[in-house]
């Protein structure tokens, strides 16, 4: 066995705070009250994240880059019957990616705009009417369990690859490296420097900024009421 480099230091810092951000957003969401503005703030921080990974995803290292593990239903087929052999994520792998960004990103955008009904207004809220509103934080609701299903077959797969084909996932996600056969033929991850990084996170801070809602004119003060004539 020898131990090759696979995941760049930002895809792991990426893939760790998304899943704090993620059970801070369920456990702020759950239990309501003043923990809604948390809610509110960390859907941006999550929307920023999401942000950062797309743009990661175009200019990042490797196995960081969407056109290395985005393939078609034949590379799928070839997994499926044992003829795939790679690095990053495998085909499978490459579906959960996209659905669960997919997903998040939704969940998310539809937080920015709803509304409890009570106190709590997202910071994109004044941008669409009431109505809209309504409906989005409807699908946001209904969107909750999508996305824990999503995460628990996440989970289960980890869970899988795991106990069953004894392939390790976890750790290299934490270290990012990975053991493989000493016969399998590896090459170092390239690409996603210093400038790279640069520019993912500006677009990271960008979306975040832009979900933040702080560019927005602030509401006017509502006019005096008039002198009651006596």
């Amino acid at each position: 066995m020898k131990t090759v480099r696979v995941w760049d230091l930002p895809l792991r810092l990426f893939h760790w705070l998304l899943v704090a951000a993620i059970v801070a957003a369920v456990a702020t969401g759950l239990l309501g009250g003043n923990l809604m503005d948390w809610h509110g703030r960390v859907g941006v921080l999550i929307a920023g994240l999401i942000g950062f990974r797309l743009a990661w995803g175009l200019i990042g290292s490797t196995h960081s880059r969407f056109v290395s593990f985005v393939r078609g239903p034949a590379a799928i087929g070839a997994y499926l019957r044992g003829h795939w052999h790679g690095l990053g994520h495998n085909p499978l792998g490459a579906l959960s990616v996209l659905g669960l960004l997919g997903v998040i990103g939704l969940q998310t955008a539809g937080g920015l705009f709803g509304n409890d009904d009570i106190a709590f207004q997202g910071p994109l809220y004044g941008l669409v009417s009431k109505d809209t509103s309504d409906w989005l934080t409807g699908l946001h609701r209904k969107g909750f369990w999508l996305v824990l299903l999503l995460v628990g077959l996440h989970l289960a797969a980890i869970a899988f690859y795991t106990r069953v084909k004894r392939e390790q996932l976890v750790g290299p996600m934490i270290t990012g490296r990975k053991r493989i056969a000493a016969t399998t033929a590896a090459v170092e991850p390239r690409g996603g420097g210093w400038i790279a990084l640069a520019l993912a996170l500006a677009v990271g801070v960008g979306t975040a900024w832009v979900a933040s809602g702080r560019w927005q004119a602030p509401p006017s003060a509502p006019a005096p009421a008039a002198a009651p004539a006596w």
